[in-house]
């Protein structure tokens, strides 16, 4: 198993939530201390290598007008990665390419990245979440079809080598494509997409990508992963591999249960600090018909009003605990979903200290990490559904999702 560290490089000084009406979109920048900001940027930057230097990946992502995640260009952050770090694979989930115009400015960015990198890049592509069609300044509505069409564009730019090429396309028409550079991988960087449910992760088994589920819980990690492995099976006639399938959940390792529950409770801020308003969580075309009328009605039950620790993790949302704990838990859930090869750590976020990270990136990597490679070196696809099919579905009361966030 692949461990991908990732912090949303958020910016916590905010007023109190009563103070404002969303804390996307349109929280007033004059909440924004440039000076701080800095700080915060230097710091993120010097977890992601010290991430490195214990062992694991990196990922980076990117969303806009948000204190929640203060990186609106995830390729420039992933660009000085990519020079300051030496050996670490490189993670961008992602690119929100539905909102992007211009999607071959996005292959010229992946390609130079790839190429400073000398072969790091694992390249990302997401719709982006509704509140995002805002701060783009687009409509959501087919946000999943411009999604793949600009994908098409953009493997088309990676891969031809030829000359310029003109692509038509229902939404993006451009004339004369020919990126340099190309990638320093061949044919491609590999590809990750998320996926919220069994459908969507359809097109992406087909395709052979990487997809990525993000705090789906007990609740949704089967049919999800299942949707996924069902059509991997019809497409190629085998079983998906394991490293086809990412996991991420908000993970705090720490010397003692209690010093783990305090820095869990801290990595918590990223659930309970979003606030967002209704209409920005529902635009218009975004969800489906009875999703939207879900919304409408107050019961989507996306995230809880204040989400509590210890029900975060009985949902499978939090791994927290002593290394031990922390390795059980991961287990518990992948050998309920039937298995995963990567595991996208959320090690940080809020108010939790570099210290504090760092001490919790240290026990992760040297604890928890190697058992969980051993625990994917013998995983077998007949085995992982025997244990799988003996384990008993969650109860829902005891479950939630907190995905909307990426997988949408």
């Amino acid at each position: 198993m692949q461990t991908w560290f990732f912090t949303e490089d958020a910016y916590p000084y905010l007023p109190d939530p009563s103070a404002y009406e969303s804390i996307r979109v349109n929280l007033p920048n004059r909440n924004y201390d440039p000076a701080k900001g800095a700080d915060l940027y230097h710091q993120y930057l010097d977890m992601w290598l010290a991430a490195e230097g214990n062992g694991l990946e990196i990922m980076v992502n990117e969303h806009h007008q948000t204190a929640t995640c203060v990186v609106p260009a995830a390729p420039l952050m992933l660009a000085i990665l990519a020079r300051q770090s030496k050996t670490a694979r490189l993670l961008i989930l992602g690119n929100p390419i539905a909102n992007r115009n211009q999607p071959v400015r996005v292959a010229e960015e992946m390609a130079m990245i790839d190429v400073i990198s000398r072969g790091r890049l694992e390249c990302g592509f997401v719709r982006s979440v509704p509140w995002e069609a805002s701060a783009a300044n687009i409509t959501a509505l087919r946000g999943v079809d411009r999604m793949w069409e600009a994908h098409d564009l953009i493997i088309k730019a990676f891969t031809t080598h030829d000359g310029p090429f003109n692509f038509e396309g229902r939404y993006y028409r451009h004339r004369q494509v020919n990126i340099w550079p190309r990638p320093f991988q061949q044919p491609h960087p590999p590809v990750w997409v998320t996926i919220g449910s069994g459908p969507s992760g359809v097109p992406v088994a087909q395709r052979n990508y990487i997809g990525a589920v993000f705090l789906a819980g007990y609740q949704k990690v089967r049919g999800i992963f299942d949707g996924y492995r069902d059509a991997y099976a019809a497409k190629f006639a085998k079983p998906a591999p394991i490293n086809r399938l990412a996991y991420a959940a908000l993970i705090y390792v720490g010397d003692t249960p209690k010093l783990a529950r305090e820095g869990a409770e801290k990595i918590l801020w990223y659930m309970q600090s979003n606030k967002v308003t209704p209409h920005h969580s529902n635009p218009p075309g975004y969800h489906p018909l009875d999703v939207a009328v879900q919304f409408m009605k107050g019961q989507a039950g996306i995230l809880p009003a204040a989400p509590q620790l210890d029900d975060q993790m009985a949902r499978g949302n939090v791994f927290a605990g002593t290394p031990d704990q922390v390795y059980e838990q991961i287990k518990s859930l992948y050998e309920y979903s039937g298995g995963f090869g990567h595991l996208i750590m959320m090690g940080q976020a809020g108010f939790l200290t570099m210290p504090e990270t760092l001490r919790s990136m240290e026990l992760f990597s040297k604890e928890v990490a190697p058992r969980l490679k051993a625990l994917t070196a013998s995983y077998d696809h007949g085995r992982a559904r025997e244990i799988r099919a003996a384990l008993p579905e969650k109860p829902l009361t005891q479950l939630g999702s907190f995905g909307l966030e990426f997988t949408r």
